[in-house]
């Protein structure tokens, strides 16, 4: 591979500290329900923990891309990784030595969750900073891929064979993943502060009249989250993706949240059925990483978009209508694919758009928005096939995605993404390799 198209050492430094967290953060989700169905089988002591994991991205997610884009965001991101470091060994040492209540359990996944919402905005932020532009799709591939591998292919079994040895096995390999993503990310050189002066010299619109000036940094935190999401708001092709992305997560956790009821009753299928499922999706996750800055390039941002939609409208049909765990275990694959796809064109648009000095702001404004739609939609899908059947989140997720995709169909056309992809908004200078 020539110089022009290597993502460079810091690039390698980065997707391994996030490949090894995401492999801890598996392990945790996995071992989590476990341990807590060990303890109680009170179903809603069982069902706060999803709460309680949820809960840190609607509190922190807009006021943690103030601090990203007011520190720097590599130093950032070790301190968060050693802070959860000492939680989650805590956690390991008190499940190996005796039984820790279920609060201490909560508390910790709280403070771990809550580094990790900061943790995610800093990381899409620093980005842009660590590779070329024009590789920005590539770099994006490779991280989703090593993600989707981790938590959706590994993380599953090696969590459960960890628990069966001892409950603590897998918060302790957790442990081991915070401090290997710590020593890797502090090794990628170069400062990573939100570069303001840079934006301003080079004339860049639309970051309202605090970058034109200069920030002050005794501006309150509202202020500053304002200030980030009212910027994504007037941005038609960034805020048209978060809001959509925002709904479109409704119906599908609403989908995934009575998966396991459709498997049973209407597939036949046991655990291992109904975990092969998530695998075809996750399989898919990692295709369409590996070969997606290609694949984008071939069909266009503009089509990858389109087609997506389309994807997920097809989906939840084939959910609502089919008999066959071999054709859903096919169309969860191909949602894995537009998974990968539209994470690495949505994230690259972003990262190109933005202002350094907004990036941390809008990546989490976009988080937020994310994760309420997540939130939502457990409690939706549960109370919809309560109330209709189990069938009934499907239908409602196969409107919703058809209905957007119509709306939004002429957002998405090539006149305006290709001008997205012109912008030629200057980055941070990049770092000599180290």
């Amino acid at each position: 591979m020539d110089e022009a198209n290597r993502l460079g050492a810091r690039f390698a430094r980065l997707w391994g500290a996030s490949t090894a967290s995401a492999m801890g953060s598996g392990l945790a989700t996995v071992a989590t329900p476990l341990l807590v169905a060990s303890r109680t089988s009170d179903p809603l002591v069982v069902a706060a923990a999803s709460a309680v994991a949820w809960l840190p991205w609607l509190l922190f997610a807009l006021p943690g891309g103030v601090l990203v884009d007011r520190v720097d965001r590599r130093r950032l991101m070790v301190t968060l990784d050693w802070a959860r470091f000492g939680a989650m060994g805590l956690l390991a040492a008190s499940l190996l030595v005796g039984r820790p209540s279920i609060a201490v359990l909560y508390t910790v996944l709280f403070v771990v969750n809550s580094g990790e919402v900061v943790f995610r905005a800093a990381s899409q932020s620093m980005l842009p900073a660590v590779v070329p532009r024009p590789l920005l799709e590539r770099a994006n591939g490779w991280l989703t891929g090593g993600a989707t591998l981790m938590q959706g292919v590994i993380s599953g079994p090696l969590g459960g064979l960890l628990f069966a040895l001892a409950a603590g096995l897998p918060f302790l390999v957790n442990t081991g993943t915070y401090a290997v993503s710590a020593v890797l990310i502090g090794l990628v050189g170069g400062s990573f502060r939100a570069t303001d002066a840079v934006d301003r010299v080079h004339g860049v619109a639309g970051v309202d009249g605090a970058i034109a000036e200069g920030r002050s940094a005794r501006r309150s935190v509202f202020a500053d989250m304002a200030e980030g999401f009212r910027w994504l708001m007037r941005q038609r092709l960034l805020r048209t993706m978060a809001l959509l992305i925002g709904l479109l997560n409704v119906t599908l956790t609403a989908a995934i949240a009575v998966l396991v009821l459709l498997a049973k009753e209407r597939l036949g299928l046991g655990a291992v059925g109904y975990g092969a499922l998530f695998s075809c999706m996750a399989i898919g996750g990692i295709l369409g990483s590996a070969i997606g800055d290609r694949l984008v390039g071939w069909v266009t941002a503009t089509w990858t978009i389109r087609i997506g939609l389309l994807i997920e409208a097809a989906l939840h049909l084939a959910l609502a209508t089919s008999h066959s765990a071999w054709f859903l275990g096919f169309m969860l694959f191909a949602f894995g694919v537009h998974g990968a796809l539209w994470s690495i064109v949505s994230n690259s648009l972003r990262q190109r758009l933005t202002p350094s000095a907004l990036m941390g702001r809008v990546s989490s404004s976009n988080l937020f928005i994310a994760a309420g739609g997540n939130c939502v939609g457990a409690l939706f899908g549960g109370g919809l096939a309560a109330r209709f059947g189990v069938t009934a989140p499907y239908w409602v997720g196969f409107v919703v995605a058809l209905g957007v995709a119509a709306a939004t169909w002429h957002v998405f056309d090539r006149a305006s993404v290709a001008a997205a992809y012109a912008v030629e908004r200057p980055l941070e200078a990049l770092p000599a390799e180290r």
